[in-house]
């Protein structure tokens, strides 16, 4: 495959920055200032291996396979940053068409939402209008008395932030596709709280894209402000994240499990909110303590090791030949916001190999590779 990228802040012999931030196909040393609050550093001033850093997204920017972005992220600086042209579709797009990335480029972030959703939950805790997460979930919806009964109220807030609800559900695989049933109904929240129960509250982990749906209804209930709004005012305007959307559903209300659209160096943005405890650039957006009960790990999830907290995944990843802990908020398509809080580094990607389980392996070991990288 022919190279089309920026790679930023790699020593290469020989090059020249050029181009402007909107040109993908185009090469260079250091990354991009287009003025949205990021400062660059140096990769082996920042403790890389540069060469080593070098020839893993080289690579990675030479296999077939639809990579769109990688930021590499460390000590609240950008150290490196690649984007290629490559094969994408929105949640409503039934084919794919050629697109070109750059800083400035939308992305759709599918499920990283889910984990977007939980930093708001956060901030509304910490303002007071959450409540204890061991509520029930229906204490938010008097309106369904039919569903009142000891057995749905034992769900509670913490359940659906974990996803162990106990629903009955089926997403992502053949048949039956709970998930898209979303797009359309009228009260999507009453469909997830009536679906049947099919293990007890917080002993299994189900994914389940409706509990982050009825999460994030919870808190425009709880906030009285629409989920847009609230995200807008409370979490996006205090990053300096000012290009965004969220795609709604077919009644035009915004997907919160699915329908967030990023720039990548704004992802990275919320990563390293993460690794600082819920503060940027000296202020307290989430709370630390918020922050650090959603990445403590919580369930198994049956995939690859993996533990599920709060709406965040959870794991390890090999460096200097021992495991360190890792968070990441995960979307269909390979979309990573990949943190690794004993090494101060966050790794973003966006790709287009949406369904694709093989593509998404092989953007989780380029994660394990840029790790490798780093030598203190």
């Amino acid at each position: 495959m022919r190279r089309a990228f920026i790679l930023a802040s790699i020593p290469l012999a020989g090059l020249c920055a050029c181009g402007n931030p909107h040109q993908a196909p185009s090469l260079t040393l250091t990354p991009v200032l287009i003025g949205d609050g990021w400062e660059r550093a140096d990769p082996a001033i920042s403790g890389f291996d540069a060469s080593r850093l070098q020839s893993a997204l080289l690579k990675a920017a030479d296999e077939p396979i639809d990579l769109h972005s990688v930021i590499v992220e460390r000590h609240g600086h950008l150290i490196a940053e690649l984007y290629r042209p490559g094969k994408d579709k929105g949640v409503y797009s039934l084919f794919s068409t050629t697109k070109v990335f750059g800083p400035t480029t939308l992305h759709d972030t599918r499920s990283v939402g889910k984990s977007v959703v939980d930093l708001l939950l956060g901030i509304a805790e910490g303002q007071g209008k959450l409540g204890d997460l061991s509520k029930p979930a229906l204490d938010f919806y008097p309106e369904f008395k039919d569903l009142q009964t000891p057995e749905r109220r034992a769900i509670t807030l913490e359940h659906l932030l974990t996803m162990s609800g106990g629903f009955e559900w089926q997403e992502g695989g053949p048949g039956r596709d709970d998930e898209h049933k979303l797009y359309w109904k009228w009260t999507p929240s009453y469909f997830v709280l009536s679906r049947p129960i099919a293990a007890l509250p917080g002993t299994r982990f189900t994914y389940n894209s409706g509990g982050d749906l009825v999460l994030a209804d919870i808190l425009a209930r709880a906030t009285g402000a629409p989920l847009k709004d609230y995200a807008r005012t409370q979490l996006f305007e205090p990053l300096g994240i000012t290009d965004w959307e969220w795609t709604g559903d077919l009644h035009g209300r915004p997907m919160a499990f699915t329908g967030l659209r990023l720039r990548p160096r704004d992802m990275a943005k919320l990563g390293r909110l993460v690794l600082d405890h819920g503060v940027w650039q000296g202020k307290q957006i989430v709370p630390a303590a918020w922050i650090d009960a959603s990445l403590q790990p919580r369930l198994e999830t049956g995939f690859d090791g993996t533990r599920y907290g709060y709406q965040w995944w959870t794991g390890t990843v090999r460096w200097q030949g021992k495991p360190l802990p890792w968070a990441a908020a995960f979307g269909n398509g390979a979309e990573r916001i990949f943190v690794v809080p004993d090494l101060d580094l966050c790794v973003v990607t966006t790709a287009g190999a949406y369904g694709d389980i093989e593509v998404a392996k092989r953007v989780d070991a380029l994660l394990q590779e840029i790790v490798g990288t780093v030598q203190q």
